[in-house]
């Protein structure tokens, strides 16, 4: 429909120059028919055009020249004069058309308005050699056009956090290569969410499969602020091979009435038990090897299960991201018990801080930030020493 705009669904080829890490991974999936909720990319055409348009190309090189990288203090400061920067300059007229049209399009694949997710989509994130994952921001549950615009632009601004200016200073990482793509996508009503992984965290052994599931949204399982269940599998024959019950004392769920997240307390005897079927736990692994079929690596998904869709039909992939550390080129040999298979490690796999209580919609939606945590995030943070 425009430069500016790329659906999922649409055929396009998952550039990552044009779409960004996580978008190009999304319409990948999507164009191989993986179930990927329905959105579109706000490209990295529309973002180049908008900081090219309103000076702010400029003004950023000019902030950035000022930055000592060693000075914590100074990089914060220029972190916040960048991101204001972009956050309080005005969008132009045109791509603001473009951008209403393309969520009215969303919405009018539904019966009644939808929320949405908006997520960062920077162009160096989730490669095979990097480490990027949840250094730009994530939007949760936002309803309405002026909230998806607003928080579109916020998460141009993400591109400037602290975190992802020092990051790419330490890794050499040029800024005139650099654009932000921004995934405008359904939520996922979850009623079980978490991670998997293709491989084995503890000695990277790509026999096997690791899946953390826990109540309600996934954003409290990626962030460790739970204990999720814990569960390896065999590869070849998805059966168990080991499995811990987690605590998940928590979960964070949509509360219909404000339209917002809340954290509420999950109930004793819901905390005892496994929160995935044992046939619901086959088809996480089998997306999870379907994934990793797909990109010829072993990789680390995201998924969810909607509590609005039919059983058969409600396992949803919201993003697959390669594993960076026993699967790039300096990986280990395998251990003494699979030495007929490479040896790979935990990817980068994304920890997310979901808030307590999300905000009303007339307030700013949740912002997800990714930190270390407990079980599978929290093993790759020590592996790769974030």
């Amino acid at each position: 429909m425009s430069d500016f705009i790329v659906f999922f669904d649409s055929g396009h080829e998952p550039s990552l120059e044009l779409l960004g890490g996580k978008c190009a991974s999304l319409v990948s999936m999507t164009s191989a028919g993986m179930p990927v909720p329905p959105g579109f990319a706000v490209t990295t055409t529309a973002f180049d055009r908008f900081v090219d348009g309103s000076g702010l190309r400029d003004e950023i090189r000019a902030r950035l020249a000022e930055i000592d990288p060693d000075d914590v203090e100074c990089v914060d400061r220029i972190s916040a004069r960048i991101r204001n920067a972009i956050e309080s300059r005005d969008v132009p007229e045109d791509m603001h058309g473009v951008l209403g049209e393309a969520y009215e399009r969303l919405m009018s694949r539904f019966d009644a308005a939808v929320p949405v997710a908006v997520r960062s989509s920077a162009t160096a994130e989730d490669l095979p050699d990097a480490s990027f994952a949840g250094q730009q921001d994530t939007y949760l549950w936002l309803t309405g056009y002026e909230a998806v615009s607003e928080h579109v632009r916020r998460c141009w601004a993400s591109l400037y956090t602290s975190r992802a200016i020092t990051y790419r200073l330490r890794k050499g990482i040029p800024e005139d290569d650099l654009s932000m793509a921004v995934a405008v996508q359904k939520m996922v009503n979850a009623r079980t969410a978490g991670v998997a992984m293709t491989l084995d965290p503890s000695n990277g052994d790509r026999s096997k499969i690791v899946v953390d599931a826990s109540w309600g949204v996934g954003e409290m399982v990626v962030s460790g602020q739970v204990t999720p269940d814990n569960i390896l599998l065999d590869k070849i024959m998805l059966t168990v091979v080991r499995e811990h019950i987690g605590d998940k004392h928590a979960e964070l769920v949509p509360d219909p009435r404000p339209g917002r997240l809340v954290e509420r307390e999950v109930e004793p005897e819901r905390r005892a038990v496994r929160c995935l079927s044992d046939a619901e736990l086959r088809a996480v692994a089998v997306m999870a090897k379907r994934a990793e079929k797909h990109y010829g690596t072993p990789q680390d998904i995201e998924w969810a299960i909607d509590s609005d869709l039919p059983d058969g039909e409600n396992l949803l992939l919201l993003q697959s991201r390669p594993e960076t550390v026993h699967s790039g080129p300096r990986a280990a040999a395998p251990p003494a018990s699979a030495t007929s298979i490479p040896a790979i490690s935990l990817p980068a796999a994304p920890t997310v801080t979901a808030p307590v209580l999300a905000p009303a919609p007339t307030d700013p939606a949740p912002t997800i930030t990714r930190t270390p945590g407990f079980s599978m995030a929290g093993i790759t943070s020590s592996l790769i020493g974030r």
